[in-house]
């Protein structure tokens, strides 16, 4: 199954405190709590549950209701992002989220390519119509 970006974003500040707590990390070299705030990891992580939940049931459903799910997750997600003053998902953690998305999807018999290009977009084109982060 897909790890959920927000468990791996979790692990590294967990990594970073107990850097932090041991002296092997200088405090001037800690950001991660504050570029991953408990609030952020916390509504992340239950949207990507939800998302998870919505999708297990659209193995044998159409285009629209498979899209419908990506749309749901990712207006959620917009709504996160903007509660952390736009800044909650930078580059790397758009990347993560679209590629969890993907994989979540397939990983439940969602072909994207193929969903995708039905649409005329490619794979990673599947949230653009939503994303605003």
């Amino acid at each position: 199954m897909a790890i959920r970006p927000s468990a791996r974003w979790r692990a590294r500040v967990d990594e970073e405190a107990t850097e932090l707590a041991a002296g092997t990390r200088s405090p001037s070299d800690a950001f991660l709590t504050e570029l991953f705030p408990e609030s952020l990891l916390v509504a992340t992580d239950e949207a990507l549950r939800a998302f998870e939940l919505n999708v297990e049931v659209l193995r044998d459903q159409d285009d629209e209701q498979v899209f419908e799910a990506i749309k749901c997750v990712v207006l959620v997600l917009n709504e996160i992002n903007e509660e952390h003053d736009g800044a909650g998902y930078e580059t790397q953690e758009r990347e993560e989220l679209c590629l969890y998305i993907d994989h979540t999807l397939m990983e439940h018999g969602i072909d994207v390519p193929a969903l995708a290009a039905r649409r005329g977009i490619s794979r990673t084109e599947i949230t653009d119509d939503w994303r605003a982060w």
